[in-house]
C-alpha cells in the first residue's frame, strides 16, 4: 500500500485551489506522472528537497509532493515568479525549464 494514498496526495496537490476553480489533478494518473517525472529529475542529478538518505528517487518525489515542497502546474508559466511559497517543478522534457529560481512540475495528461 502506498503511504500516503493517492487520495491523500490529490488532496495535498489540490489544497490551494480556490472553490469553483478546476483542480490541479483529477486522477491518480496525474499523480503517477508527476512523481515519476520528479523522480527522473532526481535520478538525473537534481537536489532532493527532503531528506533522501537511503530512499529511492520515487519515494523522495512522493514525500516532496506530500510535504508541499513542490507544486504541480498543468502548463509551463510564461514567467517564473520568485515567491516564498513551495517551489514548482516544471516537468517538461526541456532541461532549460527544469530548475531556475522556481522549480515547476508541468503535467501533460495527454502523454
Amino acid at each position: 500500500m502506498l503511504h500516503p494514498s493517492y487520495a491523500d496526495l490529490m488532496r495535498v496537490v489540490n489544497s490551494e485551489v480556490e472553490e469553483g476553480e478546476q483542480p490541479v489533478v483529477n486522477s491518480r494518473y496525474s499523480i503517477v506522472i508527476a512523481t515519476s517525472k520528479r523522480a527522473r529529475q532526481i535520478i538525473d542529478g537534481s537536489e532532493p528537497l527532503v531528506d533522501g538518505a537511503g530512499k529511492k528517487p520515487l519515494s523522495i518525489a512522493i514525500e516532496e509532493l506530500n510535504e508541499s515542497k513542490v507544486k504541480i502546474v498543468t502548463e509551463a508559466p510564461a514567467e517564473m515568479p520568485v515567491e516564498e511559497e513551495a517551489p514548482e517543478v516544471v516537468l517538461d522534457d526541456d532541461p532549460s525549464l527544469a530548475f531556475e529560481t522556481k522549480e515547476t512540475f508541468d503535467i501533460d495528461e495527454t502523454e
